[in-house]
C-alpha cells in the first residue's frame, strides 16, 4: 500500500536534486578543460570567475560563459537530470539511511559525467574525494538501524574494481584513462554496499552502455572503430543502474 511518505520522499529528493543540480554549471565550466591545462579562472571576456557553485553567468559582464568548443552547460538540463536521478534513487531505496548517501553523491556523479563527456577528463578533485566520501558516509550509514548494505563489502569492492580498471589501463592505456581507474574506486564503493552481484551488474552495465554508444556512433559515421570516447559517463550510468536494482532487491 502506497503511503504519503512513499510519495513525499521522491518528491523531496527531486527538489534536492534540482537545487543541487542548479549549482553545477559553474563547476562544469571551470573543470571542462583538456588534460594538462589548469582549471578555468576567467570568463571568455577575461573577468575572473569566482567560486565553483552557481550558474554559468559572469558576474562582471553579465555574459553567459559560452566559449567554444565547450560552451558552459545550462542550468535547466543539469537541474532536471540531477532531480530525476535523485528521485529514482529515492524510489528504489525508500527510507533506508543509505538514501542520504546516494543523494549527497548524486550531484557529484552528474558533474563528473558532464565534464568527462565534454572534454574527456575526470578531475582528481572530484574522483578521489568521491571515493573517500562514499566510504566515509556509508560507514556512518552502517551504524544506523534499517540499513540494507555492508560497509566491508563496499571497501573490498572499491579496491577490487579500482584494481581491475588499473589492470585494464596498463593493458590498453589508449582505451582506458587513469581517471576511469580513480572513478572506479568510488563506483565500486557504492555498488559494493548491496553486494557482489550488484558490483557485477553495475560494471557490466557500464561496459554495455559504452559499447552501445560507441556502436551507434560508428553506425551513423560520427566515429571510427578506434575513436576514443569518454567512458566516465557510462561507468557512472552503469553504477546508477546497478544501484537502482541493488536497492530495489535489498
Amino acid at each position: 500500500m502506497t503511503t504519503a511518505l512513499d510519495l513525499a520522499l521522491p518528491a523531496a529528493a527531486a527538489l534536492w536534486g534540482a537545487a543541487a543540480g542548479s549549482l553545477l554549471p559553474r563547476a562544469a565550466y571551470r573543470f571542462s578543460v583538456p588534460a594538462g591545462e589548469e582549471w578555468r579562472k576567467t570568463c571568455p571576456a577575461g573577468h575572473p570567475v569566482r567560486g565553483w557553485l552557481g550558474s554559468a553567468q559572469c558576474g562582471d559582464c553579465a555574459a553567459t560563459l559560452d566559449d567554444e568548443p565547450a560552451p558552459a552547460p545550462r542550468t535547466t538540463p543539469l537541474a532536471l537530470a540531477t532531480a530525476l536521478v535523485c528521485a529514482a534513487l529515492a524510489l528504489a531505496t525508500g527510507t533506508r539511511p543509505e538514501l542520504a548517501v546516494w543523494l549527497l553523491l548524486a550531484p557529484v556523479g552528474v558533474l563528473l559525467a558532464v565534464v568527462d563527456f565534454r572534454v574527456q577528463r575526470l578531475p582528481d578533485p572530484l574522483t578521489l574525494p568521491l571515493a573517500a566520501a562514499a566510504l566515509a558516509l556509508l560507514g556512518v550509514a552502517a551504524l544506523l538501524p534499517e540499513h540494507a548494505g555492508d560497509w566491508f563489502t563496499s571497501l573490498y569492492a572499491a579496491l577490487a574494481l579500482g584494481g581491475a580498471y588499473f589492470v585494464l589501463f596498463l593493458i590498453n592505456p589508449g582505451g582506458m584513462g587513469f581517471g576511469d581507474v580513480k572513478l572506479a574506486l568510488g563506483t565500486g564503493a557504492v555498488l559494493g554496499w548491496y553486494g557482489w552481484p550488484t558490483v557485477l551488474l553495475g560494471t557490466f552495465a557500464g561496459f554495455l552502455f559504452g559499447a552501445l554508444y560507441g556502436g551507434a556512433l560508428v553506425v551513423v559515421r560520427r566515429a571510427g572503430r578506434k575513436t576514443a570516447i569518454a567512458f566516465g559517463p557510462f561507468l557512472i550510468a552503469g553504477a546508477f543502474a546497478g544501484l537502482l536494482v541493488g536497492a530495489y532487491t535489498a
